[in-house]
C-alpha cells in the first residue's frame, strides 16, 4: 500500500509512523509512506495556506489551491492499479468503524488530508475527497492525530503486518460483541487471581466463559451494540 499524508506539520505523522506497527509495516515493505509538507505547495513569502472565510465569520479556512496542487503531485507519484482513496478526517463525518478500516485496508493507495483551523475550502471536498471520517464526537486541534488513528486501524489489517493475523480477527468490533478479558502470568498479582476456568484446560468451558464475558461487557459498555446483537439473535 502507498500512503500519502498532506500536512502543514510533518513532524507529527513522522513521529507516529516511526514507531511500533506502522514502522514495522514500512520496514517489511508492506506500506510505503510519503509525508507531504503542504507549505511546499503554497505561494508567497510566507507560504500561506489559509485565509479569511467568504461571508465573514470567525476563524480561518485552509486554501484549496495548495491542497489540490499537492494532490496533483500525489496522483503523478501514485503507481497503484486501483483508485486512490482520499481520506479527510472531520468531526462532521460518519464515525470510524472496523468495517471502514477493513475496506480501506484493501486499497492500493490511501491519501490523508490533515485539516486545520475552521476547516478547508469546500471545493477540495467536492473534487478529490472520497472518504470523510470522524474518530468521535469531539474536536481536536488538527487532522494529524485523527489521520494517524485511522491509518493505524487500517495498516494493522493488511496481511503480513501483524505477527499473528488471527489476533486481529478476534478484536472488538470485528464481531457483534466486544472482546473478553485477557490474563497472563503470574497467576496472582496483589491478591488478584486469574479466573479458575482459564487454568482448567477445559477448552469448552473456557469458550463458554469468554462468550459470557463478552456479552456482559457489551451489555454494560455498549448498550447500542447489545441491542443490535439481541435483535440478530431473534431473527
Amino acid at each position: 500500500m502507498q500512503v500519502f499524508i498532506i500536512t502543514p506539520f510533518p513532524a507529527i505523522p513522522e513521529a507516529v509512523i516511526g514507531e511500533s506497527i506502522l514502522r514495522r509495516a514500512g520496514e517489511k515493505g508492506i506500506v510505503d509512506y510519503h509525508i507531504i509538507d503542504l507549505r511546499e505547495f503554497a505561494e508567497g513569502k510566507y507560504r500561506q495556506i489559509d485565509d479569511y472565510p467568504f461571508g465573514g465569520g470567525t476563524g480561518m479556512v485552509m486554501l484549496a489551491e495548495p491542497i489540490l496542487k499537492a494532490m496533483d503531485w500525489i496522483n503523478e507519484l501514485y503507481c497503484g492499479e486501483g483508485d486512490l482513496s482520499v481520506v479527510f478526517p472531520s468531526p462532521q463525518a460518519p464515525v470510524l468503524t472496523q468495517e471502514t478500516s477493513s475496506r480501506l485496508s484493501e486499497s492500493e493507495g490511501v491519501a490523508f488530508i490533515c485539516g486545520h483551523y475552521k476547516g478547508m475550502d469546500e471545493r477540495v471536498r467536492d473534487s478529490v475527497v472520497t472518504d470523510e471520517i470522524s474518530i468521535g464526537d469531539y474536536v481536536v486541534t488538527g487532522g494529524e492525530l485523527p489521520s494517524m488513528v485511522i491509518l493505524d486501524s487500517v495498516v494493522r489489517l493488511i496481511p503480513g503486518v501483524l505477527g499473528d493475523e488471527e489476533s486481529a480477527k478476534t478484536d472488538s468490533f470485528t464481531h457483534a460483541l466486544l472482546d473478553h478479558p485477557h490474563y497472563t502470568r503470574p497467576e496472582e498479582v496483589k491478591g488478584m487471581k486469574v479466573p479458575d476456568v482459564l487454568l482448567s484446560g477445559h477448552h469448552g468451558n473456557i469458550d463458554l466463559w469468554r462468550k459470557d464475558q463478552r456479552e456482559k461487557r457489551t451489555k454494560k459498555n455498549r448498550p447500542d451494540m447489545w441491542k443490535r446483537y439481541q435483535e440478530e439473535l431473534l431473527k
